[in-house]
């Protein structure tokens, strides 16, 4: 009898173990991965320069702006052209130039930028900027860019007019390229509350937010404001806010139940799906039509003695074949395994399969929202 109860015991307590483990086994995440912090986002900067040094793939003659950029420059360094004089620049290249800061970033600081040409430049590659000043919405100039650029693409052309190109030549970056000149100011130190805003707004992820920090801090410290938006009391001097942030960076949120998604990329084809995308009970058929046109020529000649004249006809000849792709069931509750291994089992290219999700969707069998990109 006593060892009946102490195997009772012992299952009990396993079995209380595994509702433990269970219980904690729902998603959760750091809360400064699933906020943005209002106040602190990045500022976008844009600047217009020019990219020298290319060998022979800069811009042509008819992009003027690169040639009235190029002698406004030299103007400057004391280089006086006449107003008839037409340089030819095939190894200068007007870009844009772009980079993002983030606000309290100090005078000296390096940031990455991105320069893209804007004229008709086959390759930036083996380019470098000049001096160029990167200005932000309000018009001011806060980040100077500069260096020798790194691009990943490349293009070859033959003589004959045939070329071959690998990624994009005409885009690259030079890493810690800008210094940033002027400071973006922010209010997020003078801000009586700091404002945390869901990157994915779910009532029951910004409940548990509230009801963590709450937890580490006291009550009524943080309030709910709706499904994207938590406010929290903090302290108003730097240093303590400092501290304050640093330990809202260790809290662990439990992430609210969220709708699955299925993200189309129309340029490139590509299909990605959550790990927990299911379908309901569906019935699928997907078939193709194969169209084959051939064009051939038929040559009428006359006999010897005829007075006709030799008259080529066209001749077309057209083959369709239809694929006998046959339907097939997914059963309730079929996984993302089982969707992949069926349409790919029908030889699907990607197209294939965004064309069998979406009226999975429209027939309200796919437990998932379609976002296309």
């Amino acid at each position: 009898m006593k060892k009946i109860c102490a195997f009772l015991l012992l299952f009990s307590g396993l079995l209380l173990l595994s509702q433990v483990k269970v219980a904690h086994a729902k998603p959760a995440r750091m809360l400064l991965d699933i906020t943005d912090i209002q106040g602190l986002r990045k500022n976008q900067l844009v600047g217009y320069g020019l990219v020298v040094g290319l060998d022979g793939t800069g811009d042509k003659n008819q992009v003027k702006f690169t040639s009235q950029s190029m002698v406004n420059m030299l103007q400057q360094f004391g280089v006086t052209l006449d107003d008839r004089t037409d340089p030819k620049l095939k190894n200068v290249a007007a870009v844009t130039v772009t980079a993002d800061i983030m606000p309290q970033a100090g005078k000296g600081q390096l940031v990455n930028v991105t320069v893209s040409s804007i004229g008709d430049a086959k390759s930036l590659r083996g380019g470098t900027l000049l001096l160029t000043p990167l200005k932000g919405i309000d018009g001011q100039i806060y980040a100077t860019a500069q260096g020798n650029l790194v691009v990943g693409g490349i293009k070859a052309q033959g003589n004959s007019g045939s070329s071959i190109t690998v990624n994009t030549p005409t885009t690259g970056t030079i890493p810690n390229g800008a210094v940033i000149e002027q400071e973006i100011q922010s209010d997020f130190i003078e801000q009586k509350d700091v404002i945390l805003n869901l990157k994915r707004p779910n009532f029951k992820t910004a409940r548990n937010i509230e009801v963590a920090i709450n937890d580490l801090f006291g009550p009524d410290v943080a309030r709910a404001q709706g499904q994207h938006r938590i406010a929290v009391a903090a302290p108003t001097d730097a240093r303590q806010r400092v501290t304050f942030m640093s330990m809202l960076e260790e809290i662990e949120v439990e992430l609210g139940r969220t709708k699955q998604r299925v993200v189309f990329n129309s340029r490139t084809g590509t299909v990605v799906m959550g790990a927990n995308v299911k379908v309901r009970k569906a019935a699928v058929s997907h078939g193709n039509l194969t169209v084959t046109i051939t064009e051939s020529s038929n040559v009428s000649q006359p006999n010897a003695f005829g007075q006709g004249n030799t008259v080529t006809t066209p001749e077309s000849s057209i083959y369709i074949e239809k694929g006998e792709n046959p339907m097939f069931v997914w059963p309730e509750g079929t996984s993302l395994d089982v969707i992949v291994k069926a349409i790919n089992s029908l030889g699907a290219a990607p197209d294939d399969l965004m064309s069998i999700l979406q009226s999975l969707h429209e027939a309200g069998s796919l437990e998932a929202e379609l976002v296309v990109i």
